[in-house]
């Protein structure tokens, strides 16, 4: 293993998870600056509701493609968002595991899966790219980050699936250009419309408060009558 790679995946992904850290820590210290008011209106009789359960029920919302109206009816996009996301987690975690912790992608068969993984969502990156750009309306709404940012994931997760194996000894082409990315990613994601998973702990928390007290979240389910049913 040359020097160079050594410094790309070592000190080099250091300074960029530093560099990020330091952004998210001050954007998050300027978040809570920020105090929401109290609901003025009196609490819900629905005791089954309260806040807290409110707080909770909202931030596993994502977890619940039941509780929406858009992904009970479009199941193919709650998929979709599931793998990309998943994907996108294993491959931060995977660059750890190269640097730190190599055993752990000796097996063939945990490369075969994570590849086929990080395949799965570069396909997933690129539909959602030929989508955005092919769909008036989404085009009308998308800016230039939005673009931008999808186009680096994806590139970026297709040079995952070449960098999985982790064989400098066939060539480090690969390992430098996942590990390169990588970096550029760490610092270009505090600026970028990806970090958004930074604010949803804090919307989540504040919605999920204001419905709670409301009587609104955790929603109930009502049976629907079955006479009503079938005149529909």
């Amino acid at each position: 293993m040359s020097d160079t790679l050594r410094f790309v995946f070592g000190d080099l992904q250091l300074m960029a998870l530093g560099f990020m850290a330091v952004v998210y820590i001050l954007r998050i210290r300027w978040l809570l600056k920020f105090k929401a008011s109290r609901d003025r209106q009196a609490k819900s009789e629905n005791m089954s509701a309260s806040s807290f359960k409110g707080i909770v029920y909202s931030w596993a919302n994502v977890a619940m493609p039941w509780s929406m109206e858009s992904t009970r009816q479009m199941s193919f996009f709650y998929i979709q968002f599931v793998v990309f996301h998943i994907a996108v987690i294993a491959n931060i975690g995977m660059s750890f595991v190269i640097p730190y912790a190599p055993g752990l992608m000796k097996p063939v068969i945990v490369v075969r899966l994570i590849q086929t993984l990080f395949a799965a969502a570069c396909a997933i990156g690129c539909y959602r790219m030929y989508r955005r750009l092919s769909n008036p309306a989404i085009r009308l709404i998308s800016t230039p980050d939005d673009f931008f940012s999808l186009a680096l994931l994806t590139l970026w997760l297709f040079a995952s699936i070449l960098a999985a194996p982790n064989r400098p000894d066939l060539g480090e082409g690969p390992l430098m250009v996942y590990f390169i990315m990588t970096a550029f990613f760490l610092v270009y994601v505090p600026f970028s419309k990806i970090s958004h998973y930074l604010y949803y702990p804090f919307t989540r928390f504040y919605f999920g408060r204001t419905m709670g007290h409301r009587g609104v979240y955790p929603i109930k389910r009502v049976p629907q009558p079955k006479n009503a049913a079938a005149k529909g």
